[in-house]
């Protein structure tokens, strides 16, 4: 199809056309997390049974998106969002903690986001990877923000006294991979562990990066 199907506008039924428009992008992107973060996945979902999960209909689809892709590119940008959020209300409550219990306590927040629901693992980690060139782009773009999460509280920790003054963008780098990599082989049931060992673990490799001056 080369383009959306134009809306309808107007009020009906007490809601206008804007409300009814983001309740069935609701509906659709609800729909993709269940049919892409777990069974049938994204490669064997059509835009058939995505409307049909939705209880609305393909027409509708196209009002809102122009391929399943534009779905799993949402879903992709809304779960990082949500696991976001989670890491900068965990860093505003630990704000005034040592650097050790700020790390610990931010990036728990963000596994337990992100690990929660194992649709969300499976959306970050699995199905976004090697769907097109635009999807790896967006993937990379986020990965770039979280290395600037990192490198800005390195540099917090610097102005305190509780880290080395360095260049961090090279070991944030490395760090976010290994994050990337590792929650993707746990997910896929490559590494033998609990949640909490792999948090554990890399939270020690967050604080080796960090090099404290004192834990």
């Amino acid at each position: 199809m080369a383009g959306r199907v134009r809306p309808a506008i107007g009020r009906y039924g007490g809601r206008s056309a804007e409300e009814r428009r983001a309740e069935r992008r609701r509906r659709f992107l609800d729909a993709g997390l269940r049919l892409f973060g777990d069974t049938p996945g994204y490669r064997a979902t059509t835009v058939a049974a995505l409307s049909e999960a939705a209880g609305l209909s393909t027409r509708q689809f196209y009002e809102e998106f122009r391929t399943l892709e534009d779905v799993l590119a949402a879903l992709h940008l809304q779960v990082n969002d949500w696991a976001e959020e989670a890491a900068l209300a965990a860093l505003a409550q630990a704000a005034q903690l040592p650097v050790a219990e700020r790390a610990a306590a931010v990036f728990r927040a963000y596994a337990a986001n992100v690990t929660g629901d194992p649709r969300r693992i499976r959306i970050t980690f699995l199905e976004i990877i090697g769907v097109s060139p635009q999807m790896e782009q967006q993937r990379l773009a986020r990965r770039a923000r979280w290395v600037d999460f990192i490198c800005a509280e390195a540099a917090r920790a610097v102005e305190r006294g509780e880290a080395e003054p360095r260049d961090y963008r090279i070991a944030a780098a490395a760090f976010i991979g290994s994050v990337n990599g590792l929650l993707h082989d746990w997910t896929v049931g490559r590494v033998d562990a609990t949640l909490d060992d792999l948090v554990d673990e890399l939270v020690r490799m967050l604080l080796g990066i960090l090099r404290p001056v004192a834990l």
